[in-house]
């Protein structure tokens, strides 16, 4: 997959008091990672080509990707496709990328997400809403020791856009 044709619509930077090892740990563990994603586990073959999976709290497979770029502790890029009949053939591949850098004493944490094609703002209303509230809770965890609680679902303007383009939801 050629990840060049990729442009950045949302993009999300968050300071997390903490070490470059510690937050990238919490995005690959999938023990840590249930802890702050909402009961979810991130699965990551953590070299160029490996799998990336999202598991729900009941062991299905939600997400699934492969690995783009892997800079331990630094970078990880990945492919991240929601497992919705019809939503890759429709709106192309999802490429997420973590950039982690030291900032003072506490991490830089940027999430980027990509899609070669333009997307309407309605359907990007999933993870612009979504992407906050995850990495806020994980900078809660690390920080205090407690994810916060946020109730989540789709928001009711992806879900009519998706719905409009065919696409089931559950």
């Amino acid at each position: 997959m050629n990840f060049e044709q990729f442009k950045p619509l949302t993009v999300y930077t968050i300071y997390i008091a903490s070490t470059p090892e510690k937050v990238w740990q919490a995005l690959t563990s999938a023990e840590f990672s249930r802890k702050y994603f909402f009961g979810n586990s991130v699965e990551v073959d953590l070299r160029v080509g490996g799998a990336y999976m999202v598991r729900t709290p009941d062991g299905g497979l939600h997400i699934s990707g492969e690995v783009a770029e892997c800079v331990l502790h630094r970078r990880l890029s990945f492919t991240f496709n929601v497992n919705w009949p019809g939503l890759i053939e429709k709106l192309g591949p999802t490429l997420v990328t973590y950039e982690i850098e030291p900032a003072g004493g506490a991490v830089r944490l940027t999430m980027t997400e990509s899609h070669d094609r333009p997307l309407d703002d309605d359907i990007l209303s999933g993870g612009r809403q979504g992407w906050p509230a995850i990495l806020s809770s994980l900078k809660s965890l690390l920080e205090t020791g407690a994810p916060l609680v946020v109730k989540m679902a789709p928001p009711e303007r992806m879900l009519s856009a998706l719905k409009k383009l065919g696409i089931r939801t559950p």
